[in-house]
């Protein structure tokens, strides 16, 4: 058996060496010994030692002999120990060939001691070659020349992670050995990378679709653009203000910006002193007016939010008008005036108030009575403030300089102004220099005093003409009073003249309503010739008078805010087309041709009030138009329609054109005769364009005509489930032997009913109140075909809650029609959805009977 261990075969070599040398040392004595001829002596002690040597020769042989035994038993044990060595070594090759991970062993060196095929699979393709010993740093710098790792990134628990060239992903794990090698192990972590990833995404897009849907349920425009300035995120509601079409996303925001109606705005817009400005309002075309603010983001980019303030902005100039109307009153009236707040601060004087106080306009608002007023003159008032603030109306009389510093005397009044619970919120304040009389009444007193003096020589004299001045004193007194009264009320009542005549049209209308009733019926019955020309002449002199008045109140509702509009999606084409028909036959009794051009567009706004526009545009083509024709048309542009009513009248002059749509203006009347209007249509339709947000035009070439136009955004209508046909009668068919039933506190129209009901073969019981309808139908249980109801009955008592209970009361309800003159949108909705049929005041016969015979067809 061959010998392994180094240390054993040096030993035997030394061994075998020093034999040989005592070999020699023998072989040299036992020479000497046999040639010498020295005595015996000398040969035995020769002899003697090289016996000696000879045993010490063989002791070390069989040293040798044991030595190599022990040799060989280590070779033997050394040989089984290299065969489990080897074993070992192809059992740790089995074992990281099974690793499904990289694996790689360096040594204390960092050089490669062992690897798996799966660390060797990284390289192929690279033209690298790694072998055993190549070293860590080799390894990195092979890796990185080689384009094998493509990105580097860091683990949550410190591991590194790898990116391949073919988009796998490893996860670096290091451990040191004992020996201070070290271990490294490449996982695969791909398919957990990318399942990583798409819940990464996954959740991204669950975020961007909340934020859409967040986004999407704003009543607001809301445009969110990136750091890039592209547009990223938007809603509906930012398209239809800025009046764009579905867009695609990312595109830049300023050409996004170029194809809309509205301003570019950012947050590096500046002011010219440089800065920044994050609000803005913008004023559109078609009347609306929008509030843009734009929030920068801390990672770039920003947000901006559009809001529609049109309403807002209308209440605002609105809000304008009355203040300017009140000022310029109050700044011709010769008197101080002011409202002082529960605080004592100024919040409303007239001109006449600041410059007998000497401040500039506007600036004394929001001061003090302390700012105002020295500390003496505010000691003098304050009992008289404190007792109008305990609810008292006081007057007196104070003296203070003037700013020149002549006495004057002064007539303070002090009214409270209490809140709808009663509480006194502020006063009014009403200051009159009273000097003039002051002097007037010391010099009489001192004439008076004289005349004392001089009434022994002269008392028959004195005596009269005393007389006559106490006369003359208190005839001054009392026109003075009549005159402060007559003035107070002319303030009130010019203060209150809008609401009142919008609160009144219900009593306004309530005999005209009667009138309208009569007068239809007579039209309906048999007379004399002569009697029906009269009783025409009366109904176009009624209609004439609705009209004027109509007209006044609808200014005046309008200028009260009581009419709200009802925007909502509807198809223009029956509307234009019932409009065509009415006006067609308007204009042909007129000697004038109407030509009309038909259009199905859907449009957004209220039917009713775009109606009225529409009828003052039409009425004033009628009116102005002495022969020609009259055409009324559309034309549709990028964000809505254009409704246009052509004429070939009389024209307007270019200097005229903005003219024409204030209050009581009208173009040289005296040219046309058959205008009797007041000047009040086009003004109407300016502020009911206002309402709506919609935008007037008007061209006109003089002596050759006119377009007025009106521009109305395009509408969506909303998927609506399929109704039956209603059932439809040809009108007035159902009405003779119809029961009806009339209630209203007004008998002259409970007179007017009768009469015109009955002339269309209807059996008519007529009541003032409810209780009288229920004496007379059998507390309501008597059979009947209709009933007709006015909204405004006595003791507050309204038409609506008196039809329920009516109805309440049957086995089956009676269809209701109710007449009123109440326009709100309120009560058309509450009307509608209680399934009633609403005419407003005056009552056209021929609408009258159109709603009745539809309500009689529907119930039977």
């Amino acid at each position: 058996m061959p010998l392994h261990d180094p240390e054993l075969l040096a030993e035997l070599e030394a061994l075998r060496a020093e034999n040989r040398k005592l070999k020699r040392i023998n072989a040299a004595l036992i020479e000497r010994v046999e040639s010498s001829s020295s005595q015996r002596t000398e040969s035995y002690a020769a002899f003697q030692h090289s016996v000696e040597l000879a045993e010490q020769v063989r002791e070390r042989t069989q040293a040798l002999n044991d030595t190599m035994a022990e040799l060989q038993a280590s070779n033997r044990l050394l040989s089984d120990a290299r065969a489990r060595a080897e074993k070992a070594h192809h059992y740790l090759i089995d074992a990281i060939e099974s690793v499904p991970d990289a694996f790689v062993l360096f040594d204390e060196n960092k050089r490669i001691v062992l690897y798996n095929r799966r660390f060797a699979a990284f390289w192929q393709g690279t033209g690298v070659r790694i072998t055993e010993g190549t070293s860590l740093g080799e390894v990195k710098r092979m890796a990185l020349s080689a384009g094998l790792i493509v990105d580097t990134d860091a683990a949550a628990d410190g591991h590194l992670l790898h990116q391949l060239r073919d988009q796998r992903w490893m996860q670096v794990s290091e451990r040191p050995t004992r020996e201070g090698g070290l271990v490294i192990m490449y996982t695969d972590i791909t398919d957990l990378k990318q399942s990583e990833k798409a819940r990464r995404e996954k959740a991204l897009e669950q975020k961007t679709r909340l934020l859409q849907r967040t986004v999407d349920s704003l009543s607001q425009g809301v445009a969110v653009v990136n750091d890039e300035g592209a547009l990223e995120v938007w809603n509906g509601r930012f398209l239809e203000l800025a009046g764009l079409a579905p867009i695609e996303a990312h595109r830049p925001f300023d050409e996004v910006m170029e194809d809309s109606e509205l301003e570019l705005f950012t947050p590096y817009s500046r002011t010219a002193q440089g800065a920044p400005v994050l609000t803005c309002e913008q004023h559109l075309g078609n009347g609306r007016v929008l509030e843009v603010r734009t929030h920068p983001m801390p990672t770039g980019g920003f947000v901006n939010t559009f809001t529609d303030i049109t309403e807002r902005d209308l209440y605002a100039r609105a809000l304008e008008d009355s203040e300017r109307w009140v000022r310029l009153i109050t700044d011709h009236v010769p008197a101080l005036i002011a409202y002082v707040g529960a605080d004592l601060t100024y919040q409303f004087t007239n001109k006449v108030y600041e410059d007998w106080y000497g401040w500039a306009r506007g600036e004394i608002l929001g001061h003090s009575l302390h700012r105002v007023h020295s500390a003496e003159q505010y000691a003098r008032l304050e009992p008289y403030i404190a007792r109008a603030f305990n609810g008292e109306s006081v007057s007196f009389e104070f003296a203070e300089p003037n700013l020149d510093g002549h006495q004057r005397y002064l007539l303070r009044s002090y009214v409270p102004n209490r809140d709808s619970e009663g509480e006194v919120v502020g006063i009014f304040v009403m200051i009159r220099d009273i000097t003039e009389r002051r002097r007037t009444s010391e010099a009489l007193h001192q004439a008076y005093q004289h005349l004392e003096q001089r009434v022994r020589e002269r008392t028959q004299e004195l005596t009269e003409v005393n007389s006559q001045m106490r006369q003359e004193i208190r005839e001054r007194a009392e026109a003075e009073a009549r005159l402060r009264e007559a003035k107070r009320e002319a303030e009130q009542a010019n203060l209150s003249k809008t609401k009142f005549l919008a609160a009144v049209s219900h009593d306004l209308l309530q005999p005209l309503n009667a009138a309208r009733l009569f007068t239809g019926a007579l039209l309906e019955q048999q007379v004399p010739e002569g009697s029906a020309s009269l009783v025409r002449q009366v109904s176009h002199s009624l209609e004439d008078v609705e009209n004027l008045l109509g007209t006044l109140v609808d200014i005046s509702k309008l200028d009260a805010g009581v009419i709200k509009p009802d925007i909502n999606a509807f198809c223009f084409d029956s509307l234009l087309d019932n409009l065509a028909n009415e006006y067609r036959q308007l204009a042909a009794s007129e000697g004038l041709q109407l030509s009309f051009v038909p259009c199905g567009a859907v449009v957004r706004s209220d039917a009713q009030l775009l109606l009225r526009i529409l009828r003052n545009f039409l009425t004033n083509a009628i009116r102005y138009t002495p022969s020609g024709r009259i055409l009324l048309g559309c034309r549709r542009h990028a964000h809505g329609l254009r409704i246009e009513v052509w004429d070939t009248g009389m024209g307007i002059p270019e200097d005229k054109l903005q003219e024409i749509f204030q209050e009581f203006k009208r173009v040289n009347p005296s040219a046309n005769t058959r205008d009797r209007g007041l000047g009040l249509g086009l003004a109407i339709v300016d502020k009911i364009a206002r309402m709506l947000g919609h935008r007037i035009r008007v061209r006109s070439v003089e002596g050759r005509g006119s377009v007025f136009s009106v521009d109305v955004p395009f509408g969506r209508l909303q998927p609506t489930v399929v109704q039956e046909e209603p059932v439809t009668a040809r009108i007035g068919e159902r009405l003779p032997g119809s029961t009806i039933w009339v209630l209203d506190n007004d008998a002259a129209i409970c007179a007017g009913m009768r009469t015109l009901l009955e002339g269309w073969g209807c059996t008519v019981i007529t009541a003032l109140s409810e209780d009288d309808l229920a004496a007379q139908v059998d507390n309501f249980h008597a059979q009947a075909d209709l009933l007709i109801a006015d909204y405004h009955l006595d003791n507050d008592v309204n038409g609506v809650d008196v039809v329920q209970c009516i109805n309440a009361r049957r086995s089956s309800p009676l269809p209701v029609l109710l007449i009123t003159a109440n326009y709100s949108n309120a009560l058309k909705l509450q009307v509608r959805e209680l399934g009633h049929v609403i005419l407003h005041k005056p009552v056209r016969p021929m609408k009258l009977k159109t709603a009745m015979s539809h309500l009689l067809a529907v119930s039977g």
